[in-house]
């Protein structure tokens, strides 16, 4: 359980766990996939702004205010919480409702239009010419 990792700014030893070096006070483990995910305890309305608090180490608040101040000043707020909803999973190695999506469409398409043909990568028919009988 005592795990540790070299910090990528002063290269000293911190937890595995740990959010900010404890030697250098940086940031660390921002982007880590496995912490943007949604089922997270503080979560309210679809869980967006724990995930975004839990990635990037921020007090949950200071992320739902910050949704707030983007709805009223630019109208992005919605825009960018319903983009980060279909983007973030719900848990870890569930995939993303936006993955879901693109994997129904693609079961959708495929269904439709048959598998495409083997030297083709776009999916669409191949166009046949037609050639002249022989004499």
């Amino acid at each position: 359980m005592n795990e540790t990792r070299p910090c990528p700014y002063c290269a000293e030893d911190v937890p595995a766990t740990a959010v900010r070096c404890r030697y250098c006070r940086s940031r660390i483990g921002t982007l880590d996939p496995e912490r943007w995910q949604r089922d997270q305890p503080e979560r309210r309305l679809a869980g967006v702004a724990a995930a975004v608090a839990h990635g990037m180490a921020l007090p949950v608040g200071a992320v739902r205010l910050g949704f707030l101040v983007l709805t009223f000043v630019h109208v992005v707020g919605p825009v960018l919480y319903g983009a980060l909803w279909a983007i973030i999973p719900f848990a870890p190695g569930m995939e993303s409702p936006l993955e879901r999506a693109i994997r129904q469409v693609q079961g959708m398409l495929r269904g439709l239009f048959g598998t495409p043909p083997a030297g083709g990568a776009s999916g669409g028919p191949s166009a046949v010419v037609p050639q002249e009988p022989a004499a």
